[in-house]
């Protein structure tokens, strides 16, 4: 099947496609109501406005509050000046502008070749993606705080590094997964970028600590080390190495020994294949490996926190492990681990529920590294930063039929084929608690815990 030669034929084919995509959200996966961003908007609003203090408040009819550190919180002041209207709008505009970021700087190149309509196609693609999905309709923070560490990578690679390390460590004070990005700094000699980000990450903490001094003594003295306050291990949406563990042991709790084992094993393997990576000056490989790792060894990866595995998709598709990103688009398209909802018991259960973290343990183990001898320069410490090439995507690997896999080639033909002149140019919503896909009673898609938050 060809695409469409004609920019009407291009432009009808897009409208399909995104009438699909709209259908698609809102009939099948279940919308999640804004759960998270109303837990924001109202720990800012009774914060500033009622005296309240930042970890007190629960939304009403629910047990589910504030988890972040305080910093978040003071992050999302603005939300306090406004309705809970306006503030969905702002963080669909935020999210969106994100994800465009995100896009750009992982293949911006690449689909500038074939203009308007590769971007259409990706965002379409990108849509469909239930970390995606599930980001926007609960109101989340991933892609800003993806966006926040590629934006880091693109002023190491372009060798603007006055600032490099501020996205990573403003990303790593609203949330702590991003912190194993201060490793990946470390790993690469930047040592500069990685005070920048530690001295952000602790600037922003302490600028929190100042506001909110009671808030931020119970955070760090007790609610960072409570998982329970999080949600239930066990839940299916939790696609850890914990999650799994969880699971496993259900109902009784998991091994700490077993989890921490776990935890060091794939540190290990990420140190290893991160260091390959960043002696070929793979960028990608290294930025996209330790999304893959912070994910594994957090004590809760829900699923909308996948989000980062989308620069591991970049990175298979430079490489044109086409039919592998495939077979895991379709996967994370899919929703498959809430059919497992209800009972994770026996080996079905234990290989389908955890599903996602399978997908993103294998790409720990298997993502490509070393693929992009044009960007051997981008993180690698031994050359200065001024000969560092833009970070702007690069273009595919030669598309010549001699050395191009087939599938390439023919991937590559049909978006060639719609590019035309353009090639070379440079729901269903609700009040109610949101639910997983296949379990519309449950009060939260994250947790049925008493203890839980976004």
């Amino acid at each position: 099947m060809r695409a469409p030669h004609t920019e009407k034929g291009r432009l009808a084919l897009v409208l399909t496609l995104a009438a699909a995509v709209a259908v698609f959200t809102a009939t099948v996966p279940l919308l999640r109501g804004w759960f998270d961003l109303r837990v924001y908007y109202g720990t800012v609003h009774t914060w500033i406005h009622h005296g309240g203090h930042i970890y007190d408040y629960r939304v009403p009819g629910t047990t589910y509050g504030f988890t972040y550190p305080p910093f978040a919180a003071l992050s999302m002041l603005p939300m306090a000046y406004v309705g809970l209207g306006t503030a969905i709008v702002l963080a669909l505009l935020l999210n969106l502008a994100a994800a465009a970021l995100v896009l750009w700087i992982l293949l911006g190149r690449e689909l500038r070749r074939y203009g308007w309509f590769g971007w259409a196609l990706a965002a379409c693609a990108l849509a469909l993606l239930e970390p995606v999905r599930d980001t926007f309709s609960f109101g989340q923070v991933n892609l800003l705080l993806l966006a926040l560490v590629l934006t880091d990578a693109w002023l190491l690679s372009s060798g603007r590094e006055r600032w490099a390390g501020a996205g990573i460590g403003l990303a790593a004070a609203v949330k702590l997964t991003p912190a194993l990005f201060i490793g990946l700094l470390l790993l690469a000699r930047r040592w500069r970028a990685a005070a920048v980000a530690t001295a952000v990450t602790v600037g922003a903490t302490l600028l929190a600590a100042w506001a909110a001094p009671g808030a931020s003594r119970f955070y760090w003295t007790h609610a960072v080390w409570d998982t329970t306050r999080v949600g239930r291990l066990d839940y299916v949406s939790n696609q850890s190495l914990q999650g799994i563990l969880a699971r496993l042991a259900a109902p009784d709790a998991p091994s700490h020994a077993a989890w921490a084992t776990a935890a060091v094993v794939v540190l290990a393997v990420w140190g290893w294949r991160t260091h390959r990576a960043l002696r070929a000056g793979d960028w990608r490989a290294a930025f996209a490996l330790t999304g893959l790792a912070a994910c594994l060894v957090s004590p809760i990866t829900w699923v909308h926190h996948l989000v980062w595995l989308l620069p591991s998709f970049a990175v298979l598709l430079r490489a044109r492990r086409l039919r592998i990103a495939a077979v895991l688009y379709v996967l994370l398209c899919s929703s498959v681990v809430w059919l497992w909802f209800d009972d994770a018991s026996g080996i079905d259960g234990f290989l389908g529920s955890n599903t996602y973290a399978w997908i993103t343990l294998g790409l720990l183990l298997g993502l490509p590294v070393g693929q992009a001898p044009a960007e051997r320069l981008l993180l690698s410490h031994n050359v200065s930063p001024a000969a560092a090439p833009a970070l702007a995507p690069t273009a595919p690997a030669s598309t010549s039929g001699a050395s191009q896999p087939a599938v390439s080639r023919s991937a590559t033909a049909v978006l060639d084929s719609a590019a035309g002149p353009a090639r070379d140019t440079v729901g269903r919503s609700s009040d109610s608690e949101p639910t997983g896909v296949t379990r519309p009673t449950a009060a939260k898609p994250q947790s049925s815990s008493e203890r839980a938050s976004s």
